[in-house]
């Protein structure tokens, strides 16, 4: 074993979740957690989002799961319970903890505010810490969680605790991109997938005040909840003429979803010219389009992760001004299996947020 996935418990205590060991059914598992060092927070976990890539991560449609059995779960809400000497919250801090849970904070890309590109970055699940200490990190499907305090991120008093969790993956993947590429006054942008991320972007797009907000789906079922989120116009993408109109009409695209066998190139031809096709959909399999869909129009395409810590923080305070919430279903944390398969099959309107006992102390 390496010294990045060295033993390092405190035996003192067990934390208890819902573990996978590479399929969509979760079983109870107990851990030892990493002891509390000088910067870090013990959370209380009173809610926890179910994200795709949660999904992704337990079915091993993203790779092998090589460090033992996992708990998924980073979209985190919850109370301090014990803070380190140099923790940047305090025992009863309302906060939320998201992808990712510790960088080294020093070098060239985290001091650009892209600490999730950070070499010693350590995400929620699934891997381990890469400062000194060792360890293995295990995610938010549990009771309780141990992260550097400077990956806590303190609530807004006037966004619920469950809504909060899915901004902390969701809305932060969604925000991040659109304000990269300057979204806003001038700007047509459209949204791929009315869903879990879709249905933030949609809000974000229309919070920015850009010129236009297109609702790209698969169905029209949909049509009537893209309006409501902020949508000006649909357009149905299995409908040729809806295609065909909407054709090189957008400056900005955030792809959120994609179909089975998706025609990549159908979807870049959306795009105007000089405009930018952004994916933060992670599909299992690569994909492929030809290069004259970009080189013919200037077409760039890009992908984004999450986001570092500024923007994190950002985020929330624009969500709490501009009123952008994640529509959100309820389900006991004693039901994870449950709401992983209630995912699974698509039906969420939006996403689901696993709620645990510690949610009626708030």
């Amino acid at each position: 074993m390496s010294s990045n996935t060295k033993l390092s418990e405190d035996t003192s205590v067990s934390f208890n979740g819902w573990a996978s060991t590479g399929t969509p059914h979760l079983s109870e598992f107990a851990y030892h957690p990493r002891p509390i060092g000088p910067k870090d927070v013990e959370v209380e976990i009173s809610y926890c989002g179910i994200c795709g890539s949660d999904i992704h991560t337990i079915t091993e449609g993203w790779g092998t799961l090589k460090l033992g059995p996992c708990i998924p779960g980073h979209e985190i809400v919850g109370k301090v319970v014990t803070a380190g000497s140099n923790a940047l919250h305090k025992v009863g801090d309302l906060v939320g903890v998201g992808a990712m849970v510790d960088s080294c904070g020093n070098c060239e890309r985290c001091n650009s505010g892209y600490h999730q590109e950070c070499s010693k970055c350590a995400f929620t699940y699934n891997d381990s810490f890469k400062d000194g200490r060792g360890g293995l990190s295990y995610g938010g499907y549990a009771d309780r969680v141990r992260v550097n305090s400077e990956f806590a991120f303190k609530i807004p008093s006037n966004i619920s605790p469950a809504e909060a969790a899915p901004l902390l993956c969701a809305g932060a993947t969604t925000y991040a991109p659109l304000k990269r590429y300057n979204a806003g006054p001038g700007k047509r942008v459209g949204v791929i997938g009315i869903g879990g991320l879709g249905h933030l972007g949609i809000q974000w797009a229309r919070a920015l005040n850009c010129d236009e907000v297109v609702a790209i789906s698969t169905s029209d079922s949909k049509r009537e909840e893209a309006t409501k989120l902020g949508a000006t116009k649909f357009v149905n993408s299995k409908n040729p003429e809806d295609m065909k109109a909407a054709a090189r009409s957008m400056d900005l695209i955030l792809c959120t979803s994609f179909g089975e066998n998706q025609d990549w190139g159908k979807l870049i031809s959306l795009v105007a010219n000089h405009g930018t096709f952004i994916l933060v959909a992670l599909p299992d399999n690569p994909i492929s389009f030809r290069a004259s869909a970009l080189t013919s129009r200037c077409v760039s395409v890009t992908g984004s992760m999450i986001a570092g810590r500024e923007t994190v923080q950002e985020m929330f305070a624009f969500a709490s001004e501009k009123g952008v919430r994640p529509w959100i279903e309820k389900m006991p944390m004693s039901n994870a299996n449950g709401g992983v398969k209630h995912m699974m099959e698509g039906h969420p309107r939006y996403r689901i947020v696993l709620e645990t006992p510690a949610a009626a102390r708030l």
